[in-house]
This record gives C-alpha cells, structure tokens and sequence, in this order.
C-alpha cells in the first residue's frame, strides 16, 4: 500500500543528506539527482520498487511541490528550502513549478444550498456505505437497475487541484458530495451538477471518505460536521452548511503516521485509525533507527475532539533492541498500521479494525489480524491473526541474520488495507469478511473470536499494490484481484456467502492503458455491489459494471483521457486504485488517478447517470 509519489521520498531524504545547507540553492537539479538518486531509480536491481524517470515525468511540478509539502513525502520535504522543492519537481518533470500554486477555481454553486437534512434522499456515508463497511447499497437508495446499468453516461466532472492522484472516497448525503484531494483541499459540492459550496484547507493531504455526523455545539444546538484526516495525523470536524472547522485534533505524534482509513462516526464518537506512511521504507538504511512505528485507533469525543481513548495495535512499546554496524540504535516491535476504517457491531459492542505488517522485529501476534476492541473502552476483547511472521522494510534481504535494521527473516508485505465487512447470511449467520494482499479472502466468525469459517484464495499474492476492499449483499461475496506484481494481475471473484465456494470468475479484461510500463490489469480496488451488479474500477482506467449473476461486462468506460470540468480546472484520469465507485440515488461516482510508484497520475472526480 506505499502507493505515493515515493520517487520524491528517495530524491528529496539523499538530497537532504548529501548536500551542505549553505551551497543547497545553488545545486543543479540534474546533476543533484544523477549524483544521490541514481541508487533507487536508475538501477531497478537494487530497489524494483522505485520508478523511472519516466514514470516521474507524467507528474506536474505543482504536484510534486505539494507531495512534499502537505503529502505523504512531507517528512522528508520538511528538510528542504521551497526553492530546494521546486528545483527538485523541475529537474523530475522537466517543466516549471510555479511559486504558489493556487490557481483560481470556477463552478461555485450559484444558489443557497437547501437546509442540510440528512434524510432527505439516499445516502452513502463514509467508506462503507454504513459503519458496516460491506460495501452494498440496497436497491432504494442505489437508484439504479440491472436494464439501466448500460445506459450510465458522464454527467459532470471535478477536477482537483495540483495532484497526481484522487485518492479520497467520496460521501453523499443530504444531496450534499464531500471529498478531498491530497493537498489537503476539502469541498462540499451538489451531489447533481458538481458545483461547489465551500471549500476547507487542512494542514495536509486528506487520503481517506469523509463520514457525516451529529455534533453539538458549545450552547448546545444540534448541528452536521463532515469528519476526516490528514496525512499529519490530524482528525477534524467541519460544520457541513459553513465549512468552518468545529474542532481539529492530533492523534498521534509519530512523524510518519498518518490517517489513511476513513474515521467511522457512531453514537457521538468518531473513531480514527492511523497508518505507518514511510517509515517501513526507511527500516532497511543503516543510519536509520528503525523502527518505532505502531497502528492506533483514538475514539474522540463528535462535539469537542476530546480524546475518550487510544489503544495501540500492537500494544508493548518499541524497546532498543541493539545497535547496527554504524552504531544506530534499533528499535522494535513496531509496525501494524490500520490502513482502513474500524467496522462498528452495534449488537456486540465491538469495533474490528484489521492491521498491517511489522516493521521491525520481534514478530506480533496482532500483525496481519483482525482485532476486535470495545467500543466503549478501546480494550483489545480478542485477535485473529491470519498471517504470522510478517515483518518486511525497504531494502533488506530475504534473511539477515547480522543486520538488526532488518528482521531477520523477511515476511512478504501481505497486510490488510481493507476493512473487516459485517454482514449476516441468508441463513441468519455473522461473518466478518474480507481480502488480503496474499490472494486470500477470509470469512471469520465474530462469535467465536474471530474463528476462521473459510477461507478462499482470489489471487497469487503481491506485496506491492493494495486489496481495498470486497462487497457483500448477504447471498455472494465479490473480490477483485490486485497482483500487481504477478505475470496475471487482475480479475474479478465472486464466492458464496455461507461457505466460500466459487459462484464465478471473470478474468480481466483487454487493458485499456496500451501497453506502458505503468499500464496494469490489476483490480485490487475496492468493489461495490447493488442488487444485480458489480462496479469495480482497474489500474488499467477502466470502470466496469459485472453482472452478480455470471460475472458478465455489462458496462464500461475508460477514463484514460482529459475531461473538461466543471470547476475549470485541468483534469485526466489514470489508473484507479483505492477507493471504490459510489452508487447512490441514481448516480454513480469514481476517482480516476493513482500517480506514484504502482499507478499513473490522474486527478478527476467523475460522476454519471442514466440518460
């Protein structure tokens, strides 16, 4: 899931590193990165991971300014100058970088939006379209039917601002689009036409679905926040009607945590992951003290941000573990980032959140889990580890018996970055359901701490590339295949719900991307699912619908283009991975863009319904 502008990360930490501070301005881009970065992107032996100069290139300057700015690369940017920025996006994309890149926005809506009532039409709020993550929308609220499904068209486009990636899930309610960019820009838009209300700057890029929630104010009015987080670990809460912040609060200090899952709001609390961004990148350098890192979800007070509690994933603190051949401190255990929202089980009082790899040795036994925490304490009740042994950073050996920066055995990077589904079968049974970057899609038992009742591989396993997310609808459950770094990638699954047996598998389609380095069939976006039909979006730039019924392409539209868009500003799709498509009141929307080291830039929201 290191799926960022990590190009700069390499580029800007040797930069930083080799060049004094007093003679920095006047360093030449080109020759400041063929004399410290060549090591990562020019000799794929040594780290298969980084990109080229070539995939590099099809960013703007602007954006990767901003990468290292408000981005997942703002730990390293934080050490150089604006200009030390501009020269380094200059040289990697060999165009100018403006000094401030704030150009003007059109599209402002040119009407009052209408009271903010939450029940007035459907909804999709948050990631999932409930705190139940199971990424089905009934037929009511979706608004759409299989005959329908071919007659979708593009009613309007949203481009956003200097990025290379359209990373934030949108969330629909009371007629009311709220999403974000990875510059930190929030906005409230109309769910219909596109035009926008108001917009929010947070203090850096926001990743992750952006749930609405009951607040009260200081006199004690009831009012609607839209809750999110930045990449700086930073939990908000802003007034839907005004836009202006209720309350802002830190929940973590690690400098390279961030809030990646979408915050789940639920009875007054907001409940916040965060995520480990970089970090396992760094494990692997000698003059690093890796690592220190651990996952966390703080449930904070909707009105205040006050925290209520904060439990730790993996729950001892690191502890020096001795030091490298440069004489570095090590730490350790670290590791298990929550990638993905927590799921809320109302009836059991519990809130799940599944977890990421470790970063340093000793090994975890909540690593590669699903961990169910009470929601009223934060007290980790049980856990269902589904990967043992998994500790992998950047940069080490498969075995690495006298390097302490290094586990000693390298795991294979299989963490989850989808959230556990809750969902109930026809039958009357709860499951927990969810897929794994190691091709696995597990069915556990909520009743019996997280018991496995089957298991069913989708996949090969890749390290690289994200599975964000499954659909259920109480009959099947449907997957789409990442694989990125597999000879096959991408595909589609869907299983039985009671018992994990295949009902259908569709491979992946022609890639609409040509034939680029960049270009890839993998699927490990999240899916959704309405009554009849499958919408699942492809690293290739393709939005697919698939029939629940045979798995059948029953409709699709290639993003791989520019769009004119209705707040005037330039926008193209790319690859889409991540977030999945939106289904709600008649519409359906989708991010296309994934710039970075597994994906091709794009920064365009796009909506479409039935002519």
């Amino acid at each position: 899931m290191r799926v960022t502008v990590r190009a700069v990360l390499c580029a800007a930490t040797l930069i930083w590193l080799a060049i004094p501070s007093s003679a920095q301005q006047q360093q030449d881009g080109a020759a400041v990165f063929q004399s410290t970065c060549a090591t990562c992107h020019l000799n794929p032996a040594a780290d298969s991971r980084a990109p080229n100069r070539e995939a590099l290139r099809q960013a703007s300057p602007d954006a990767i300014v901003n990468a290292l700015t408000n981005g997942s690369m703002r730990v390293q940017g934080e050490r150089l100058s604006d200009a030390q920025r501009r020269a380094v996006a200059e040289f990697l994309t060999g165009k100018t970088a403006a000094a401030a890149a704030n150009a003007p926005m059109a599209g402002r809506c040119t009407s009052a939006p209408p009271a903010f009532n939450p029940a007035a039409g459907a909804s999709w709020n948050g990631w999932g379209p409930t705190t139940a993550n199971t990424r089905f929308q009934p037929a009511q609220t979706a608004g759409l039917t299989p005959p329908q499904i071919p007659q979708l068209k593009l009613k309007w486009a949203f481009a956003f601002p200097d990025v290379i990636a359209a990373r934030a899930q949108p969330t629909i309610v009371g007629g009311r689009l709220f999403t974000a960019s990875e510059k930190g820009d929030v906005f409230a838009l109309d769910a219909k036409t596109g035009c926008y209300y108001w917009t929010f700057r947070a203090q850096a890029g926001v990743r992750g679905a952006l749930p609405v929630g009951l607040y009260r104010t200081a006199a004690g009015a009831s009012r609607y926040a839209v809750f999110f987080g930045d990449g700086r670990s930073n939990a908000y809460a802003v007034d839907v009607d005004s836009g202006q912040q209720v309350w802002t609060r830190k929940v973590e200090e690690h400098p390279f945590s961030a809030i990646t899952g979408a915050p789940t709001v639920y009875e007054g609390r907001v409940y916040v992951p965060t995520a480990g961004v970089g970090e396992e990148g760094q494990g692997g350098r000698s003059n690093y003290q890796c690592c220190t890192f651990r996952g966390s979800v703080t449930a904070l007070d909707a009105n205040t941000g006050a925290v209520l509690w904060k439990t730790y994933s993996i729950p001892d603190e690191p502890r020096p573990r001795g030091r490298n051949k440069d004489n570095v401190q090590v730490w350790g255990p670290a590791g298990g980032g929550i990638w993905a929202p927590p799921t809320v089980d109302a009836k059991r009082r519990l809130l799940y959140v599944a977890t990421g790899n470790g970063y340093a040795d000793p090994p975890q036994k909540n690593t590669d889990a699903v961990l169910a925490l009470d929601l009223q304490t934060g007290r980790i009740k049980w856990v269902s580890q589904l990967l043992p042994n998994d500790v992998w950073t950047l940069g080490c050996q498969p075995e690495n018996p006298d390097n302490p920066n290094c586990p000693a055995k390298m795991g294979p990077d299989y963490d989850f970055s989808a959230p556990p589904a809750l969902t109930t079968t026809r039958g009357g049974r709860d499951l927990l359901v969810l897929p794994q970057k190691s091709g696995m899609a597990y069915a556990l038992d909520p009743d019996k701490e997280g018991a496995k009742v089957w298991e069913y591989r989708i996949g090969q396993g890749s390290g690289l590339g994200g599975q964000w997310g499954g659909a259920v609808d109480g009959q099947q459950a449907y997957f789409g295949v990442s694989d990125f770094l597999t000879p096959q990638p991408g595909g589609m699954h869907a299983v039985k719900l009671e018992t994990g047996e295949r009902v259908w598998y569709t491979p992946p389609p022609a890639k609409l991307c040509g034939t680029g380095q960049q270009c890839n069939a993998s699927q490990g976006a999240a899916v959704t699912a309405i009554p009849g039909t499958v919408f699942a979006s492809s690293h290739d730039g393709g939005l697919r619908a698939y029939s629940s019924d045979d798995g059948s392409v029953v409709w699709q539209f290639d993003t791989n283009r520019d769009f004119e868009t209705v707040n005037g500003v330039k926008a193209k799709g790319g690859t889409m991975d991540g977030p999945g498509p939106v289904v709600v009141g008649g519409m359906v929307y989708v991010n296309s863009g994934y710039g970075g080291f597994v994906g091709r830039p794009g920064n365009v929201l796009l909506a479409f319904g039935v002519e």
